[in-house]
């Protein structure tokens, strides 16, 4: 479980992804818009109380070395070992913000995983974990191991990720689906968040991307019409294409 995308946006093979996506996204403005609303949710969970950080499939996420934090914080990421080797040298002369350590894991293997998050949570009782850009390239049923995974782990209390429409992943596909052959987008549930309800987990905060993107002054002007209609349903967003981050906490 790592994120191929932000593996292929670095370097000149991530300039040449970025001319196939859909035109009106090419500034960026649902990256942007995505990595703030993640930023502004983490940092008032942090004041809530949360003690660890779990990133999981970190890739090349610099937030411990950006974000104000207290250094006294646990941060966790964990991602495959050739992608962590390759950002300990890009950041040897940086130095982050809170307690940070990384963790070389292939989270595909399940086994793997437990032990990763039992080794990541500890002690802590309050403990948030990030999938940014994860969910997306997995299938409905790795989807549903790892949220099982992190609900049987007790000292889980937040999860901040990123989800997608059916109608949004379509419109994905047939733009950018021959340049992400290799990493195919598969996860857009069409009950929405009650993908995760179903689970167990309970959504505290569903935030629009493209509604945050109008709101920071990031929406392209041939999309601000979009901003003005109404959301769509997040447990049946049926046809629409919209995407959200979502915040979830233990029902």
């Amino acid at each position: 479980f790592h994120d191929p995308y932000a593996q292929l946006l670095a370097g000149e093979r991530g300039q040449a992804i970025a001319s196939f996506m859909p035109r009106q996204a090419r500034n960026g403005w649902p990256m942007i818009a995505r990595t703030k609303l993640m930023d502004d949710l983490i940092l008032a969970t942090i004041e809530q109380g949360c003690d660890c950080v779990v990133n999981l499939a970190a890739g090349f996420d610099t937030r411990p070395y950006r974000l104000a934090v207290s250094s006294s914080l646990r941060w966790i990421e964990a991602d495959l070992p050739a992608l962590t080797e390759e950002k300990e040298q890009l950041l040897k002369d940086a130095q982050p913000r809170c307690q940070l350590r990384r963790i070389k894991v292939d989270l595909s293997d399940s086994r793997a995983r437990v032990a990763l998050l039992k080794e990541a949570v500890g002690p802590s009782t309050d403990v948030l974990v990030i999938t940014e850009g994860l969910l997306l390239y997995l299938d409905e049923a790795q989807v549903r191991s790892l949220a099982m995974d992190l609900g049987a782990q007790e000292g889980i209390r937040w999860w901040i990720l990123d989800l997608a429409s059916p109608a949004l992943l379509e419109m994905m596909k047939k733009s950018m689906g021959p340049q992400l052959a290799n990493a195919p987008m598969k996860f857009g549930p069409a009950n929405g968040v009650a993908f995760f309800e179903d689970l167990g987990w309970r959504a505290t905060h569903i935030q629009s991307v493209l509604r945050a993107a109008a709101r920071f002054r990031r929406l392209p002007w041939t999309l601000k019409f979009f901003g003005f209609l109404p959301e769509p349903n997040p447990r049946k967003p049926g046809r629409t294409p919209w995407s959200a981050v979502v915040q979830l906490g233990r029902a």
